[in-house]
């Protein structure tokens, strides 16, 4: 998030609304600093690793509906706010797109919304470490943990090193011991973006991740919770954030088709002569 001076304010365009409820959090137990037994980290971060990049690909056949509420918030009362509903769904090419479904005008103030956090919202809040990405991090094994009835190796993650504007997840996961996915993260997206000079800042709240098993295989992210103050030079801001991840639907299950932002009926399909711009999105 970017702070927000007298001549951006102009940027300050997008909702009101109360914060959704945050579910039960999971029953935690204490973290044990013990050895895996019958394995190594080195194995189990190979292993992990391999599982997340088959469910990179998994993920990448759902559609899905994702809710966006960011809010800032002053003692107890919230002050401004964001939100955006979207869909995921594929277009009659097969490829994926965004169907925004809820987008009211933003009451935001004090920060503004960046690219940055668009993109961290889209990909790097539902982190995934693939085989491909191993290289660029370190990680190390911190002990094992119970998350509700789920056995977890723990491992904090951090990047090697920033290489241009490319941006990184910093934090912790647990790692279910039996599927070998990550069930949960905590964590922050890297770098926090300051100008040298001047008062330009963008910067990332530290958020958490819980994830939930789909269709019986893979776990698939369901929530977010962000509430982080962050730091800026003129002033602090408190962040409440909210994402959740719903319905998730394999594609090739059924569909719909979308002219011009809405669902036609089968039966009222527009004819060759009106040549609408046809969607399919799975449900």
């Amino acid at each position: 998030m970017k702070s927000v001076s007298a001549h951006l304010l102009f940027f300050v365009t997008l909702l009101s609304c109360g914060l959704a409820a945050v579910p039960a959090r999971a029953q935690e137990g204490p973290l044990e600093n013990t050895s895996p037994v019958g394995t190594t980290p080195e194995d189990i971060i190979k292993r992990f690793a391999a599982k997340e990049t088959e469910f990179a690909k998994a993920r990448d056949q759902y559609t899905y509906r994702q809710d966006v509420r960011v809010q800032t918030v002053d003692g107890s009362t919230v002050d401004g706010e964001y939100h955006e509903v979207f869909d995921v769904m594929f277009n009659d090419k097969g490829q994926r797109i965004e169907n925004v479904v809820f987008a009211p005008q933003s009451s935001l103030t004090k920060i503004f919304m960046s690219q940055e956090d668009f993109e961290d919202i889209r990909h790097r809040l539902p982190f995934v470490l693939t085989t491909e990405d191993l290289p660029e991090y370190n990680i190390l094994y911190v002990g094992q943990q119970k998350e509700d009835e789920l056995d977890c190796y723990v491992f904090d993650i951090a990047p090697k090193k920033i290489e241009g504007k490319k941006r990184y997840f910093q934090g912790r996961v647990w790692v279910d011991n039996h599927d070998f996915q990550i069930v949960k993260t905590y964590g922050k997206t890297v770098p926090d973006i300051r100008e040298k000079h001047g008062n330009q800042e963008n910067l990332f709240p530290k958020f958490t991740t819980w994830r939930q098993q789909i269709d019986g295989q893979y776990w698939f992210p369901v929530y977010t919770k962000a509430d982080d103050e962050l730091h800026f030079k003129l002033e602090d801001v408190h962040i409440k954030e909210i994402v959740k991840y719903e319905d998730y639907k394999r594609f090739g299950a059924n569909s719909k088709i979308l002219y011009e932002g809405k669902v036609v009926p089968k039966s009222d399909k527009p004819t060759d002569q009106q040549k609408p711009d046809e969607k399919k999105d799975q449900k």
